[in-house]
């Protein structure tokens, strides 16, 4: 799943925010998975546009080939 090193990274970040904002160690790490998701779920939202997308231009180019076979 992870990495030591990227292990080590997140604990650094989750440390040093305790310290910054004096806050208890779950209350920060409640913070930085509310924002990991908050991330996800936009990059989800992000791919279904995109695909979206993609099948409106892929109908606009059949119906193009179609007016053109008339």
């Amino acid at each position: 799943m992870y990495t030591v090193e990227e292990f080590d990274k997140e604990k650094t970040k989750v440390l040093r925010y305790i310290l910054y904002k004096k806050r208890t160690e779950n209350e920060a790490r409640k913070k930085r998975e509310r924002k990991e998701n908050e991330k996800r779920k936009r990059k989800r939202k992000r791919k279904k546009k995109k695909k979206k997308n993609k099948k409106k231009k892929r109908k606009k180019e059949r119906e193009r080939e179609r007016k053109k076979k008339k």
